[in-house]
């Protein structure tokens, strides 16, 4: 890594989630800090705790800077020679639809340009598909059919202006914790009357006013009775109707087929009716009301009617297009949006034009003056998997996602890559569970390096500002791209200097349909200047001619994007998952905790980021636990698909009754077996492509280790037990770890592990079969190892982690293996604030002494002072001390 040498304050945009929070980095006396951007309107000057980190993530001994052919090291023109020639090769004998590319939110507008242009344009298919298509694509398709064209019509503003807000299957504290701290903060301020549907009691909930744990998939049920209801109580705008909607008397029947009363929707929604008849009561009377729905909706086989049946209620009331009254489809990844903007998706074109007009076809056609023209969409993302394991499709290219770990039914992803005829990665990290399948890795730039734009959840697109040269030989996607373009003979068409000369083209092309009605259109930055651009201040889309400062809301005037102006209201027949269980089997729910991002190739090289969740788990009600014989903490399997997912119980009565959850973020990288989405069946919304990761039949067993241990050193190391964790604590990695094979047979190979280490150090009880161990190179702590018959017998892992690295001799070398501090210290239990590193303990020991709030706890502590994420678990602490 190569620090630009002066001091300097650049403003940058977070990569994580789509909030699109402002960064503002400093670099002061060869140290670099980051904090929220006071001027950004999408954060203004908030960060959560990920965002706080990104400094952290600067340096990373994972860091890919070579090419490499088969793992070998090679100059950039071997690996794209190397590259162009078997795609010519499989293009010139099986024909465009051979080859694919797979891309993600994490790429910037301009790279995803590049690579939609390349493909589609040059390349001949249509077969590029984006991570995007596991968190958005219903979205996206449900606004199409209401709409005409994708579009969110809200903006953040709209959090403050509603007087309800309603949550459908979002964990916004979680998920997108500075647009729920904005939301907390307005309902603190004006009383906001805070709605959640989610089957889990998440963190959201802690500030909720009404929480609806309602039947796994049985949203569309509760929205289309809201509709029944309206209608049959005189809320529905009939003016706004006439003059704005088609379709109006089809949802309306169907949304009275089964759910004409508030009793049916109960029963199908399995809460108690009274609540149910409160919410709708207060979306009824309420003129400011903002649905927003995120992956609960979308990640679901029926997920376009779930987001078809929400608009449904906004346009019958005519909540939509005015301050505090919009549905709000709140993104997953920081440039979902962005990808979706330049036809990233397989089935779209750029600048939001379709496959299904040849105008538009024509129209890209001679604008990129391209020499072969895909006429057809290509491959959605499983379709895509599916071929590449059949042999159509020969050679995929893979940009800065993991979907070895991200894909539903990722074991058959992992082998469909391993027999693919060439696999080409481009990523940041060398070793993330993708990047083991290349043939060929190309080194690629990340946040901090990249210089480029990306759009967030309201349409505002801010420039991700690069402050720091890439290291080693690394390069810029779209550069890659433009030079392998180059050796495939398109050079003409990819002849970019920098990323302004793409954002300048894509802002033109977004202007050629400004008469075909699309919402869509950027064309007044098509003059930007390159100062302009590289000090990018956010706007939001569209920005024309008429509107160059953008644009707010959308549909203020009533107008939408079909062919005669009006919506259309989609009827919906509601459809829940249906699942015939095993007496050993419960339903399994994916989703995301608090501080880690999506498979941990960033995060997860950060310490504190890991303090709060150190290991995979899984949740479960009380009584499921009992009947399975399941204990707290202790590790269970989860069978499926011929997967196995390892991972600790947590037992929590808020947990409903025969369902479990489980986080997406472990890779193999980080733990033995916690590719949860290994567990998944790639069942899809036929609509839109969207995999179904909220409702999986798994069988769930415990796991009866032998033993369990902790295992702690300064460097990471290839570990074989069947099952162990990886965390980044203090100065040191550590392990836990656990197996069924003989605790003798496991210091062995720990030993044969470090063999470097000659000089150990163990004790052994022989009656409880506690085993202590320490390794020491001269007279520096190199390696502890604490081994017991069950998890009660492990010692805390704060004051062992801060040993590591520490010089000990004579009696001290066997004091050290109690694994206790002979200080007598408290310990501050399990961590809640990530940023401080505020622990349990010392939170309750405040609480008993005076501090009854979580503001109190903040001024005693600092906790929840900072980005705020965990002011709901200090809440909850508080209710129950």
């Amino acid at each position: 890594m190569s620090i630009i040498a002066t001091d300097f304050i650049a403003n940058t945009t977070c990569p994580y989630c789509g909030v699109g929070c402002g960064v503002s980095v400093n670099k002061k006396d060869n140290q670099i800090t980051v904090k929220g951007n006071a001027d950004h309107p999408a954060n203004l000057g908030r960060l959560c705790v990920k965002g706080s980190s990104l400094h952290e993530t600067l340096v990373n001994d994972n860091r890919l800077v070579t090419p490499k052919i088969h793992g070998e090291e090679v100059s950039w023109d071997q690996a794209l020679t190397f590259t162009s020639d078997k795609f010519k090769k499989i293009i010139n004998k099986h024909g465009s639809d051979a080859v694919a590319f797979y891309v993600s939110g994490q790429l910037l507008t301009e790279d995803y340009y590049v690579a939609n242009k390349l493909m589609k344009g040059f390349l001949g298919s249509a077969n590029i598909d984006t991570n995007s298509r596991l968190c958005m694509s219903s979205a996206v398709v449900a606004h199409k059919r209401a709409f005409g064209n994708d579009v969110v019509p809200g903006c953040y503003e709209d959090f403050e202006e509603a007087e309800v807000i309603v949550f459908v299957g979002s964990n916004a504290a979680y998920a997108h914790p500075i647009i729920f701290q904005r939301i907390v903060k307005a309902q603190k301020q004006k009383g906001t009357k805070i709605v959640v549907i989610d089957p889990r009691r998440t963190a959201t909930c802690e500030v909720a006013d009404l929480h609806l744990p309602i039947a796994s998939g049985s949203d569309a049920y509760f929205f289309n009775g809201l509709l029944a209801y309206l209608y049959q109580n005189d809320y529905i705008d009939e003016v706004f109707i006439q003059n704005h909607c088609d379709g109006f008397d089809d949802a309306i029947s169907a949304a009275m087929v089964e759910t004409a009363n508030i009793e049916d929707v109960a029963l199908a929604c399995k809460v108690n009716a009274k609540d149910i008849q409160t919410a709708f009561e207060w979306f009824a009377q309420n003129p400011k009301v903002v649905t927003i729905f995120s992956q609960g909706i979308n990640q679901s086989a029926t997920g376009t009617d779930k987001g078809n049946a929400i608009i449904n209620c906004h346009l019958a009331t005519g909540k939509i297009g005015k301050p505090g009254a919009t549905p709000f489809s709140i993104t997953g990844q920081p440039n979902a949006m962005g990808g979706r903007e330049v036809g990233g998706l397989a089935n779209q074109l750029a600048a939001h034009m379709d496959f299904a007009n040849q105008s538009d076809v024509q129209y890209v056609s001679d604008f990129w003056q391209a020499q072969n023209m895909a006429s057809k969409q290509g491959l959605k993302a499983i379709d895509m998997f599916n071929a590449v394991n059949d042999g159509k499709i020969k050679a995929i290219w893979i940009m800065a996602t993991n979907p070895v770990v991200s894909m539903p039914n990722a074991d058959f992803v992992k082998q469909a890559l391993q027999k693919c005829e060439l696999v080409v990665v481009s990523d940041c990290m060398s070793n993330t569970d993708t990047a083991k399948l290349a043939d060929v890795l190309l080194p690629a730039s990340t946040w901090s390096e990249k210089q480029g734009t990306v759009t967030n959840s309201e349409r505002r697109i801010s420039l991700q500002k690069g402050f720091i040269e890439p290291p080693g030989q690394a390069k810029h996607d779209w550069e890659i791209m433009c030079d392998f373009a180059k050796k495939m003979g398109f050079g003409e068409a990819f002849d970019y200097k920098d990323s302004h000369e793409i954002f300048v083209e894509h802002a033109k092309l977004s202007g050629i349909n400004s008469s075909k009605n699309n919402a869509f259109d950027i064309s007044n930055l098509e003059t930007i200047s390159k100062e302009e651009y590289l000090n990018f201040k956010p706007i939001q889309w569209p920005v024309t001619k008429q509107l160059p400062n953008g644009q707010k809301r959308m549909f203020c005037d009533g107008k939408f994007f079909t062919d005669n102006g009006k919506a259309k209201m989609i009827a919906i027949k509601p459809a829940s998952p249906i699942h015939h269980l095993k007496k050993d089997q419960l339903i399994l729910n994916t989703g995301r905790i608090r501080d880690q991002w999506h498979t941990m190739t960033r995060t997860g090289s950060v310490n504190r980021l890991h303090s709060h969740t150190p290991e995979p788990f899984v949740q479960i009600h009380p009584s499921d636990a009992q009947r399975l014989n399941i204990q707290d903490q202790q590790i269970i399997q989860l069978d499926n698909n011929s997967a196995r997912f390892l991972a600790k119980a947590a037992i929590d009565e808020e947990q409903q009754m025969s369902m479990i959850f489980a986080p997406i973020h472990w890779s193999d990288a980080f733990a033995s077996a916690a590719r949860v989405d290994s567990l998944v069946p790639a069942i899809v919304d036929q609509l839109s492509g969207q995999p179904q990761f909220k409702s999986t039949a798994v069988t769930v067993s415990p796991f009866k280790a032998k033993w369990h241990g902790l295992l702690f050193c300064n460097s990471e190391v290839e570990i074989s037990f069947d099952y162990w964790c990886k965390n980044l604590i203090h100065q040191s990695v550590m392990y836990t770890l656990a197996d069924l094979c003989e605790s003798e047979f496991a210091i062995r190979r720990v030993k044969n592990l470090f063999a470097h280490i000659k000089d150990w150090v163990s004790v052994k009880d022989a009656q409880t079969d506690h085993i202590r161990l320490a390794g020491f190179k001269g007279e520096k702590l190199e390696l502890l190892l604490f081994i017991s018959p069950d998890q009660t017998g492990l010692v805390d892992k704060n004051w062992p982690a801060k040993q590591i690295g520490e010089s000990f001799t004579g009696v001290q070398r066997y004091q050290v293996l109690t694994g206790q501090d002979q200080s007598g210290a408290v310990d501050v239990g399990a961590i809640i604030c990530s940023c401080f590193q505020i622990g349990e303990n010392q939170i309750k020991q405040a609480i008993k002494e005076g501090c009854t709030t979580s503001e109190a706890l903040g001024r005693v502590l600092k906790c929840g002072t900072n980005c705020g994420s965990c002011i709901p678990e200090l809440d909850k602490i508080i209710q129950n001390t």
